[in-house]
This record gives C-alpha cells, structure tokens and sequence, in this order.
C-alpha cells in the first residue's frame, strides 16, 4: 500500500509563494542533488494544478541545462504523476488530470500501488488529510522570510497535532551557494 506525503518547500515564516505567486531562488548544489535523489524515491507524485504548472518547465529537455538540471528531469519524469484539478484539460507525457471523484481516486491509488507517493499544493494536502489519506508532512526550509503569501498549512481548516515525529534528516544547507 501506498503511503502519502506532503513534501513542499517554505519559507522559515511557513509559507510556500509570495503573494505574486514567486517562488524560492534554485538551491545550491548540495541541496539540488538531495532533491533528485528524493525524487528518486517516489513512487508517483500526486499535484495541485499551480505545483504542476510551475513543475511541467521539467518535461522537456533544454540545451542551456546543467548535468544536474538533466538528471533531475530524467527522475522527475521516471514516475507517474497526477494533477488534482477542475479546470486543467491536458497534461505532458506521463500525467494525468484527476476530477471527479478525488478521495475514491486517491484511495484506490494507494491500494493499487507501494511505495511514497508525494503529494504538493497545500489546498490539496489540506483536503487529503482531512478525508484521512495524509500520512506525513514533510518540509525544506528556504532561507527566506516572505511575511506573507500562501502558507503551507493554510487549509487544513482544524487544528492538527502533529505528534508523531518520525525523524529528521540533515542536507546540505546551500541554498545561497553558487556554482
């Protein structure tokens, strides 16, 4: 069975944009590389519309990229991924638009399938764990304060005890780093 998790970056106030809908400056190469290697270790990604609409610049190759830009693309379309929305009507190679039904479709999802699947966009995280589906939340923390924007935990409409901590993982905190 299949375990979800919501994995986003944010900043160190809790948000995951600007209110212009800007995101993070890229992170360095450590933390570029830590980001391939957990996309490596999905099964699938399930997205809001927004997240697959910034994600899909990955889907084709472009000459300007680096070896690491490459790589990332490659495991970034290795697995399939799914976009939870009302309004999008297509998708690139190996996606697909869910509508309808979305909790009987994330259920069967995580019966059919094993390993993680990532889950990006805190309306659509918010929903999952309120029908329960919502295994983890799991964060990086840009080194930025934005004051104000989309916070990460927004919709999650309840309070949430999140009293099971799993564990932690170090990276590389290179986010300013240039190569």
């Amino acid at each position: 069975m299949a375990k979800l998790v919501f994995a986003m970056t944010q900043s160190l106030d809790g948000y995951v944009a600007a209110p212009d809908g800007a995101l993070f400056d890229p992170p360095g190469p450590g933390l570029f590389d830590h980001f391939v290697q957990h996309e490596r270790s999905l099964a699938g990604s399930l997205y809001g519309r927004r997240v697959y609409e910034l994600l899909r610049f990955w889907e084709s190759d472009r000459p300007q990229w680096s070896a690491r830009e490459r790589d990332f693309a490659s495991t970034w379309r290795a697995h399939p991924t799914w976009v939870v929305s009302r309004s999008l009507r297509s998708t690139g190679p190996n996606a697909e638009v869910v509508t309808g039904d979305v909790e009987a479709f994330v259920r069967r999802l995580k019966s059919e399938m094993d390993g993680t699947i990532a889950v990006a966009g805190p309306d659509l995280a918010a929903s999952l764990a309120r029908m329960g589906l919502l295994e983890n939340i799991t964060s990086t923390f840009a080194p930025s304060y934005l004051a104000q924007g989309s916070p990460i935990l927004r919709a999650f409409g309840r309070r949430c005890a999140l009293s099971r901590a799993i564990g932690s993982a170090k990276t590389p905190c290179d986010w300013c780093t240039k190569e």
